[in-house]
C-alpha cells in the first residue's frame, strides 16, 4: 500500500449518523461497507486501530431527557445503542476478514468483553481492531468525551472524528455557503468560539493531554489513509 504512516496507533470517532448514510434510522450496508474498507486499508498498513462509536442513529440520550425523561435513564439507553452499533460494525469488519473486540464499558458478557485497560492495549498490538462500546459507563459523559478517554488511556496519537463534511466551519456550511473554513485551530479557539466539533469536556480533555483532533470527511474514498498518512486533510485541532 503506498504511503507511509504518521500516526501508527489511531482512535477513530464514528457517529451514528455516519453509520445510519441517507437513512433516517439504524445502520445503512451500503455505508458501514463503505467504511470497513477505508478501515482495511489503514490496518494494511500497519495502523492499531481503537474505534469509539455514537448512537445518534438510533437513540439520542440528551435529546431524549430534553422531552421529559430521565437523563440518567436516557444516557443508558443511548449507551446500549452504541452497543447495537458497535456489533453491527464488528459484524461488517470480520465478514471482511478483520479481527475485532468490542469492550463495553458496561457489563453485557454474553455479547462484548468487558473494557479492561491493558487488554485493550493488547487486542491492539497484537493486530485486533478494538471498538469501545458504551461510552464511559456513566451518564452525562458524551460519546465525544469516551473517545478522548479511550484515546488517552490506550496511548493513541491522535483522534480522527469522522464527519459528513471536510473540517470545522464557523457556521454550518449547509445553512451558510459563506461560512468560514478553519484548516487549523487551538483547543482554546474552539471553546472561545463555541464550535461544536465535541463537546467542551471532550475539547478539555484533549486540551489537558495536548492531544490533536483531526475533524474530516469520512465519505471521501481514501480521506482516512490521507489522514493516517499526514497529509492535510480536514481541520486539526492542537496546542497553540
Amino acid at each position: 500500500m503506498a504511503g507511509r504512516l504518521v500516526h501508527k496507533r489511531i482512535l477513530l470517532k464514528l457517529s451514528g449518523e455516519i453509520l445510519g448514510g441517507d437513512t433516517q434510522f439504524g445502520i445503512n450496508p451500503d455505508q458501514i461497507s463503505s467504511i470497513v474498507d477505508e478501515i482495511g486499508e489503514v490496518k494494511d498498513m500497519g495502523a492499531e486501530i481503537c474505534i469509539v462509536v455514537g448512537a445518534g442513529n438510533i437513540f439520542r440520550g440528551l435529546g431524549t431527557s430534553a422531552t421529559g425523561m430521565d437523563r440518567v435513564i436516557a444516557d443508558q439507553m443511548g449507551m446500549l445503542a452504541t452497543l447495537i452499533n458497535s456489533l453491527g460494525l464488528q459484524d461488517f469488519l470480520e465478514r471482511k476478514g478483520i479481527f475485532t473486540r468490542v469492550m463495553s464499558a458496561i457489563s453485557v458478557e454474553q455479547l462484548s468483553e468487558s473494557y479492561i485497560r491493558r487488554r485493550a492495549i493488547r487486542h491492539l498490538e497484537k493486530g485486533r481492531i478494538v471498538i469501545c462500546a458504551a461510552g464511559t459507563g456513566n451518564p452525562y459523559f458524551t460519546t465525544d468525551t469516551a473517545a478522548v478517554l479511550r484515546a488517552v488511556e490506550t496511548k493513541a496519537s491522535v483522534i480522527l472524528k469522522a464527519t459528513k463534511v471536510d473540517g470545522v466551519y464557523s457556521a454550518d456550511p449547509v445553512l451558510e455557503p459563506d461560512a468560514e473554513k478553519f484548516d487549523e485551530l487551538s483547543y482554546l479557539a474552539v471553546l472561545n468560539k463555541g464550535l461544536k466539533i465535541m463537546d467542551s469536556t471532550a475539547i478539555s480533555l484533549c486540551m489537558d493531554n495536548k492531544l490533536p483532533i483531526i475533524v474530516f470527511n469520512m465519505n471521501v474514498r481514501g480521506n482516512l489513509r490521507r489522514v493516517v498518512c499526514g497529509e492535510k486533510v480536514g481541520t486539526l485541532v492542537r496546542e497553540e
